[in-house]
């Protein structure tokens, strides 16, 4: 019998109403969860929700600052001595009244070059910052160190940005004579007058609450960072008053109203900036559409799972030889692949269009990365049934491989996909279990400069997409290979 012939009478053999109408049922759950959720999901504000920061690449940014600025053309440079920075931290309920002195690490505050006042637009910064020292960013996700440490009255640091056509160059100084080049980036397509000025931002405290078995959620805290600058010069090509705006909204919250509003104040010389907000990459709470509209994931799994165990007790009872062993599990990972294809193919697409339409801040999906996530999980998803097809055909006994391929397979996946458990153990589950495949999923990026919560339960898994699918792919391997043993063994014995 030929190759075809045989996978064709398999699917013949596989095609029962009852696998069938499993397969679409673990099909129609990842969809429907899905889209109640997504459909259910609705951004609140109180008034008209800001706009959203989107940067010349057409990702979505953070782009939130107070800023003292004036005209700059094409060749100049601005400089100052910045002698302080200072910030508060105002707790949420039930202690909103409660505020503490200090500084997030990424707290900035420093000077800055900037394609006018629109978010999202092009910019090159050397600011101090909260714990990180002194760093040199730009175009949201390019981050430069420059020296460690704090700043004071006694320790001041002089920072310089000069200007020479597209080219902004940041410096540092400990006396405003010896000058140290941090770095230097090219903005291609600056205009011939841009704002320079002095500005200061503080992202929201992130806090981890415990819940669960260990696991923990995120909170986050208002902040406000603080500096005060002096000897501030502006040199070639600087024309125009200064102006103090706000890049994004600000001044909204009761410590702001009724406290320390942020904004700009001179006297004699001595420049104060108060600001919260942020500078760059545009953090997690806005990049999980892709994890948002997947959460039937698991249940599907575990169908999967069931079907493709029972699949394989059913050749354990049989006589069938390696070939027909190989032959079913390659039917197995055809129905399970086209299962997994239909069901994120539909709710991938459909959940982020829905999420878009409420309102809801949706980062672009670049094509070659949605289709890598749903080809990728229709992958896993075969995979696994095939390991689970795999220990049916190695136990004999369905409730024990559907047990262990519930346990090995489907069971970390689902409790990593929830902040159920501390992260050092779902970190060791998608890195030790056939989970791991699940990785193809995650679209989210861990940036240096930017304060989350890096764990499963959030969208990022400890490997990256293809050593995850690597490792699933040698669980199917091996799960195979004591499957065809076994059966060559039991045909030995017979002998």
């Amino acid at each position: 019998m030929s190759t075809t012939e045989l996978l064709r009478r398999e699917w013949t053999a596989f095609r029962r109403p009852g696998r069938l109408i499993a397969l679409a049922a673990a099909a129609l759950t990842v969809i429907a969860l899905g889209l109640l959720f997504t459909l259910n999901s609705h951004s609140s504000c109180p008034g008209p929700c800001p706009a959203v920061p989107v940067a010349g690449d057409g990702s979505i940014v953070s782009d939130e600052f107070w800023f003292l600025h004036r005209d700059l053309s094409r060749e100049g440079s601005i400089t100052v001595r910045m002698t302080s920075m200072t910030g508060t931290i105002t707790y949420p309920p039930p202690k909103h009244d409660q505020i503490v002195s200090g500084l997030v690490p990424w707290a900035k505050a420093g000077i800055i070059v900037k394609d006018g006042v629109r978010q999202g637009s092009q910019y090159a910064a050397l600011m101090m910052t909260g714990s990180h020292g002194v760093r040199f960013q730009h175009d949201y996700r390019n981050d430069v160190a420059g020296s460690a440490g704090d700043v004071s009255a006694q320790s001041p640091r002089w920072l310089r940005l000069t200007r020479s056509g597209n080219m902004i160059t940041g410096s540092e100084s400990s006396d405003g004579s010896e000058w140290h080049t941090v770095a230097a980036a090219t903005l291609d397509g600056l205009p011939d007058t841009v704002q320079v000025g002095l500005f200061a931002t503080s992202p929201g405290d992130l806090t981890l609450r415990k819940i669960g078995l260990g696991g923990a959620i995120e909170e986050v805290r208002f902040t406000q960072a603080v500096g005060v600058f002096d000897n501030v010069t502006v040199e070639g090509g600087a024309t125009g008053k200064w102006d103090s705006d706000s890049v994004g909204e600000m001044n909204h919250t009761d410590w702001e109203k009724y406290h320390n509003p942020s904004g700009a104040v001179e006297k004699d010389g001595v420049i104060t900036i108060s600001g919260t907000g942020d500078i760059g990459p545009l953090g997690e709470e806005g990049t999980r559409s892709v994890e948002n509209t997947l959460l039937g994931l698991p249940v599907a799994l575990i169908i999967v799972v069931i079907v493709a165990a029972r699949y394989g007790t059913r050749t354990a009872g049989e006589a069938a030889s390696r070939r027909v062993i190989v032959a079913r599990a390659l039917v197995v990972a055809g129905a399970n692949f086209v299962t997994g294809l239909v069901a994120v193919g539909i709710v991938l697409p459909a959940g982020i269009a829905s999420l878009k339409g409420n309102g809801i801040v949706v980062p672009s999906l670049p094509v070659l990365t949605g289709a890598r996530v749903i080809v990728g999980l229709a992958a896993v998803l075969a995979l696994c049934a095939v390991v689970a097809y795999g220990l049916g055909v190695r136990l004999h006994r369905g409730w024990s491989a559907i047990l262990i391929g519930v346990s090995l397979i489907a069971l970390p996946y689902a409790v990593t996909a929830f902040p159920l458990l501390p992260d050092a153990v779902s970190d060791w589950l998608l890195q030790l279990t056939p989970a791991a495949g699940f990785a193809v999923k995650q679209t989210t990026v861990e940036y240096p400069q930017v304060t989350e919560h890096y764990a499963p339960s959030a969208g990022y898994f400890p490997l990256p997409w293809w050593a995850g699918l690597t490792l699933l792919c040698a669980y199917t391997v091996i799960s195979m290979l004591i499957a065809v043993d076994r059966k060559q063994a039991e045909k030995t014995d017979w002998r």
